[in-house]
């Protein structure tokens, strides 16, 4: 499974516009969904932007995620948020959902999708239809299988290349390999 990019080892650089437009996309498109709300953006978000890294070799929005009790979530996401309503980009709702408030981003214009690529576009669209029907509880429960969100200490950064580490067993020839190595000597 070669892989043509190159990672760098710096960490991508945070673009919050992208990630305001990103917010926009997702509120639109998850209008409809009685399970969307705050949590659940943050989700999807993160899954996206993992995902592109995994595929691709670059995250979509370059957003730092650090690890919540609830799950992953974008250190700029209330930052953004903010601008967001304060430009009349968006509105923040609140309701009851199954007797718990449920604060939800409303869209109330278009995204601009002209800085996203159609690549990264279908990857936002993926991870829609693998949350669709999921509430917030179960999106959060899915990002805890994450090994990044596993490993992180809470409020720590979850680091990119997490999105590379697989949890399996190892086979019999990687296990002989491995005892052939000889740690090298300083």
């Amino acid at each position: 499974m070669g892989r043509t990019f190159s990672r760098k080892s710096s960490p991508p650089e945070p673009d919050d516009a992208k990630l305001a437009e990103l917010m926009l996309y997702v509120a639109r498109r998850c209008e409809s969904d009685p399970g969307f709300g705050a949590t659940k953006l943050n989700k999807i978000l993160f899954f996206a932007d993992f995902l592109a890294y995994l595929r691709t070799g670059r995250p979509i929005t370059g957003q730092r995620y650090q690890k919540l009790d609830q799950g992953p979530a974008p250190r700029r996401l209330l930052p953004v948020q903010k601008e967001l309503c304060r430009h009349h980009d968006a509105a923040l709702g609140k309701r009851d959902h199954f007797g718990r408030a449920q604060s939800r981003l409303i869209a109330l214009r278009e995204p601009d999708l002209s800085r996203f690529s159609g690549v990264e576009i279908a990857i936002v669209d993926e991870v829609l239809a693998m949350l669709e029907g999921h509430n917030a509880r179960a999106a959060s429960e899915l990002s805890h299988r994450f090994l990044g969100w596993q490993l992180a200490k809470k409020g720590e950064d979850i680091p990119y290349q997490s999105a590379l580490l697989e949890r399996r067993t190892l086979t019999e020839g990687e296990k002989a390999h491995a005892l052939t190595i000889t740690p090298a000597v300083s």
